[in-house]
């Protein structure tokens, strides 16, 4: 009989270096030398929790020496986050929302990461340019929606949370906290200690949970998620269409009716952004497109995502299954923003 995830002994540290993926058994000590380059690029750390052979699993987050392959599309910033900076530590790309840095931390280290040039680099925002930040949110009143990000912004202590979460919600426009956060998956012991933080403040919080497969959600996971429902917190999530992780409508399937049956509302599925070094993740638009209509009739409307793309240079996000996408020829697209811009993307070649 198959154990329980429960029921599994896990390791009692993370994995942060070469070595100790050597050890654990998920690389090839003939490969050592090879990881060691891509580690120097991008940064490592496994979770406990994560410490499983589950191909759905270990490819999200063991070094590949493919990472070292820099395609000429792909960009150290894939979605523009310096392009709208008006302060360090804040985007500012939509009218009524912007997003806060809170950290450059994370509890895991996914190897397709948007942000894998920056994470890892420092741990909270200094207090000078989270001062910053703030006193540019409270002077821009049409912002009504904060998206705490990082990093992970869960990783912060719940003192320092807290604080963040308070100083926000005296600003009297902003009207709803949205935090990203893979913790609730990847490291769920954390979540007991951080619920008085998510519900101190009189502003609405969202939190949106970042988990590709269904083997993510362990017996801890999805005990740690229901104490977040059970404390009445709004819960989404949010995927990345993975080649060779989750490009399966029956894997995706599985997630959204996992996630759905967990009271968490699936909400976006992302196309991998252009990100250096990770091409081999990358599915084209049309087996997206095709995976999402596959689920369609299959699953209840509430356990589809919206599949969107992060277009290229910080021009925001568009649904894919919409009439602002338009194939113009094999494995080519023109895109149109939320401004009306029209943008050309090209799929990867295979």
């Amino acid at each position: 009989m198959a154990l329980e995830s429960s029921d599994v002994t896990r390791p009692s540290k993370a994995v942060t270096s070469v070595p100790e993926l050597v050890e654990a058994g998920f690389a090839d000590p003939a490969e050592a030398d090879m990881l060691h380059a891509v580690t120097k690029e991008f940064r490592i750390r496994i979770t406990p929790e994560m410490q499983q052979p589950a191909t759905g699993i270990a490819a999200q987050f063991v070094p590949d020496k493919r990472e070292l392959l820099t395609r000429p599309e792909e960009l150290a910033d894939p979605i523009g986050d310096t392009v709208h900076s008006p302060a360090s530590g804040l985007t500012h790309r939509y009218p009524d929302r912007a997003i806060l840095h809170v950290t450059q931390t994370c509890d895991v280290y996914c190897r397709f990461c948007f942000r894998r040039e920056v994470v890892g680099a420092a741990g909270p925002l200094p207090a000078d340019q989270l001062d910053a930040a703030l006193d540019y949110i409270a002077r821009t009143p049409q912002l009504r929606e904060i998206i705490l990000t990082g990093g992970d912004p869960l990783t912060l202590s719940p003192r320092r949370l807290t604080e963040i979460m308070q100083r926000l919600d005296a600003i009297p426009h902003i009207e709803i906290l949205r935090l990203h956060s893979r913790v609730p998956v990847v490291t769920p012991d954390r979540i007991a200690g951080l619920l008085p933080a998510l519900r101190c403040v009189r502003a609405a919080v969202f939190l949106v949970i970042h988990t590709n497969h269904p083997d993510e959600l362990t017996a801890s996971a999805r005990e740690a998620i229901s104490r977040l429902a059970d404390h009445g917190i709004p819960l989404l999530s949010q995927s990345v269409l993975l080649r060779g992780v989750n490009d399966d409508a029956g894997i995706l399937a599985r997630l959204f009716r996992d996630l759905t049956a967990l009271r968490v509302t699936p909400y976006y599925l992302h196309h991998c952004d252009l990100a250096r070094g990770t091409s081999h993740f990358r599915t084209t638009i049309r087996e997206g497109l095709d995976i999402i209509a596959s689920l369609r009739g299959h699953l209840s409307g509430i356990a589809i995502p919206s599949y969107v793309l992060d277009l290229p240079g910080g021009f925001g996000k568009v649904p894919l299954d919409s009439n602002a996408v338009i194939p113009t020829s094999d494995g080519h697209w023109r895109i149109t923003d939320w401004r009306g811009q029209v943008h050309d993307y090209t799929d990867p070649k295979r």
